[in-house]
């Protein structure tokens, strides 16, 4: 369904702290259930417990929980070049 290219964005952006489930959702059309089924897919059983204890409950993964404050959805150092 997805190229390689969007499946390791997706994994990305699934991983940075800062960017919510409904960017993935709007960007590539998949629910956070989606997501979390392409990642236990895709990542080793240690590393997606490891990713699922680290967005469990995190406030800036999921919009409705964000602070009014966080008005972008990386950090401006974040990004590497391409």
């Amino acid at each position: 369904m997805f190229s390689a290219d969007e499946e390791s964005r997706i994994i990305e952006m699934a991983w940075e702290d800062r960017t919510p489930f409904e960017a993935i959702t709007l960007q590539f059309g998949l629910t956070e259930p989606q997501v979390q089924a392409l990642m236990r897919r895709n990542l080793t059983p240690s590393s997606f417990k490891l990713w699922r204890k680290r967005v469990s409950g995190r406030k800036t993964k999921h919009l409705q929980l964000r602070s009014k404050d966080v008005s972008r959805g990386y950090c401006p150092s974040q990004y590497k070049q391409r």
